[in-house]
């Protein structure tokens, strides 16, 4: 395993702008992408797509699956990013491998500006009713980069960058 070897998980509710900014700061330093909902099982994203929000025992396969990955480019020596709502600090456990270095950014746009991206959004499971669960079960990172995500995706991952 590298010394290298770093994992920049992308954090926040549903339209904090995780994906985009996982993207775009993925290829500015160079490293994998990898998009936390494609680990989602089909049972999770019909209940999301259905208004049903997830619970912790939904959430544990997922998060694992998720996990999974991340080992491997961790055994690869390789360096990641990953957009994952990790709402709450038992889900941010399972995904920090010990032996990686993990670096958190957190997503914190005004509800407001979430609300106005959800009703916007075409072809996505995750659906603007279901904000209000996130929110409810959001636990702040304690130690994390915090952005407020209001701003072009160029800017906020300049931000990050900046931070790094």
């Amino acid at each position: 395993m590298s010394d290298r070897t770093r994992i920049y998980i992308v954090m926040g509710v549903s339209g904090a702008g995780k994906t985009s900014v996982g993207r775009q700061l993925a290829r500015r330093l160079n490293v994998e992408f990898i998009e936390g909902d494609e680990f989602h099982p089909p049972e999770n994203v019909d209940k999301m797509r259905n208004g049903v929000p997830l619970t912790d025992r939904d959430r544990d396969p997922w998060l694992w699956a998720l996990r999974d990955k991340i080992d491997d480019v961790r055994q690869q020596g390789n360096s990641a990013v990953v957009a994952c709502s990790a709402l709450k600090a038992k889900y941010r456990e399972i995904l920090e491998p010990g032996e990686a270095t993990v670096t958190w950014i957190f997503l914190d746009p005004e509800r407001s500006l979430l609300q106005q991206r959800l009703a916007q959004r075409q072809g996505h499971f995750m659906t603007a009713r279901l904000l209000e669960s996130q929110f409810e079960a959001l636990e702040k990172p304690q130690t994390a980069i915090v952005e407020n995500a209001r701003g072009a995706i160029a800017e906020i991952v300049e931000s990050i960058l900046q931070k790094l």
